[in-house]
Parts: structure tokens; sequence; C-alpha cells
């Protein structure tokens, strides 16, 4: 019997720029930060496989990638490790409300923006508990210049994860394969297939420890410095009251009042 290949999709879209969106590193400016540590995981004892929240059939990374950093903090902060996942109704609904994705239109979907995805986040919610029953609004978001790579490390400490975008290379999803292990830099093969939004929940010095389709995979740090664009260490409050831990050591009530531009008026985000 021929085994049936699982199918991986994408969908992140053009990263905007919104001026509201505060920078860690304006915020940080003039303020001495601790090295990160030299490595750190938080998947550790996770399940082995996630769940692709839909993102085999529809192209709602941006949504699935937020799913994911859920369980990476339930499973963190929980006394008994108990992991939220939740399922792909729930998942399918933030890509309609976050998105636009129209569930009676055949296809993957328009994809998905990442700072509209975070902004809706913020002022309405992910929904929870089978079709959105309750939601779970994110306290705040800064940007993370991705050059700055002890910034992207110290979001990872921080925050538990990264929530990151970039233009995939054809070498990430090659014809009749899964994607590799370990994502590279491809001289050979650079065309750009689309755009894709993961998690990073860990690092060490090859690399970040990535989630996507469900699974576990390393990114290169030559791949993050070639194609990674978008960076953004999130503040969820169950975390930060479990861990005491939020963006650049910020105060909760300060990051919060960062946020106050983004909650007013409609989102102001224009393409790159």
């Amino acid at each position: 019997m021929t085994a049936i290949r699982r199918t991986f999709k994408l969908g992140r879209t053009a990263r905007s720029h919104d001026p509201r969106i505060p920078h860690l590193s304006a915020l940080l400016a003039g303020k001495i930060q601790p090295a990160p540590p030299a490595t750190i995981d938080y998947t550790t004892g996770m399940p082995t496989n996630l769940g692709v929240m839909l993102n085999d059939t529809l192209g709602d990374c941006t949504c699935a990638a937020f799913y994911h950093a859920l369980q990476v903090w339930t499973f963190n902060v929980s006394e008994g490790k108990n992991i939220d996942t939740e399922p792909d109704i729930d998942v399918k609904k933030l890509y309609e409300l976050a998105c636009g994705y129209d569930p009676n239109t055949a296809g993957e979907g328009p994809g998905g923006n990442e700072q509209h995805v975070l902004r809706y986040l913020l002022t309405k919610g992910a929904p929870l508990g089978k079709g959105g029953k309750t939601t779970n609004r994110i306290a705040a978001y800064v940007e993370v210049d991705p050059r700055n790579l002890d910034d992207v490390k110290r979001a990872i400490v921080d925050c538990g994860v990264a929530y990151i975008g970039f233009p995939v290379p054809a070498n990430l999803l090659p014809t009749n394969a899964d994607p590799p292990a370990v994502w590279t830099v491809d001289p050979s093969n650079p065309k750009i297939i689309g755009g894709h939004a993961v998690v990073l929940a860990g690092y060490d010095t090859k690399g970040a420890r990535v989630i996507s389709w469900g699974q576990y995979y390393t990114m290169t740090w030559d791949f993050f410095a070639k194609y990674v664009d978008e960076v953004y260490a999130i503040a969820d409050r169950d975390w930060v009251e479990a861990t005491g831990k939020t963006p650049g050591g910020i105060s909760l009530s300060d990051l919060v009042a960062q946020m106050q531009a983004l909650k007013e008026g409609p989102a102001t985000a224009v393409a790159a």
C-alpha cells in the first residue's frame, strides 16, 4: 500500500509596518541587558506531535503558530505540565476572524498578515473551547529586530516563544518529501515559494527550535539571518503571572500602556 504523503501549507502574506507597534530596542534604549543564556528549550518533555492545526489544508500558519505558542505556555506553567491543545475548529475560527478566511469558499484561504493577527489577539482574543466559547487575549506584543540575535534569544527566554515570519526558499519544501529536520541555506535552490509563520521555542549554538506543522525542526542561525524578516515578543498573561518574565523585563503595566494606540482605531499597517 502506498503511503499518503502529508501536505504542508504556508500562508504568511508580506509583512507590514505599523508605527504604533513598539520596538524592543527603543523600549530598552540605554538599558544594559544581561547576555542571554547559551541554550534554552521550552519544548523539553512536550508531546512529539503537537497537531498540524489545519496547516496541511489551509494557509493558516499565522494562526496555527499562535496555538502552538499556547501549547508551549500552558505546558511550561501548569502544575501538572498540562498542555492546552485547542481543537481545529478554534484555529479555523481565528483564521476567519483575523484573516478573512471564508469557510464556504474552496481552497486554502487568503493567508494572513502577522501584525493583523497579533492585533486581533490583543483586541479580541483567540477563540478557545470549541468555536470561541471563551477567548485568550494577549497582554502585549513588541517587535524585535531580527538582526539583533541577542534580542531574539532574549525574546524566547522571556516569553517562551518568539513569533516569527519569513519568505520560504524552495529547499524547505522539497518535491515529494517532508521538510528537512534542519533548515539550512541552499544557494543552489534560492527560489521563494511563499511565506510562513512559526514560533521559536528554544535555541542553542547551532540554531533555533522551531514548531511548525505540529513538528519540531531546527532553523540554523544562517537560515535565520538570511530569511527571517519579522520577529515579535508576546506577553501572555498566564505566562507572566507564573514566571514573572516579560519582554525585556519591562513591567506588564508599561507594556499594556504601550498597547493603547493599537487598541484604538482601525489597523494602519502598510505593506513593506
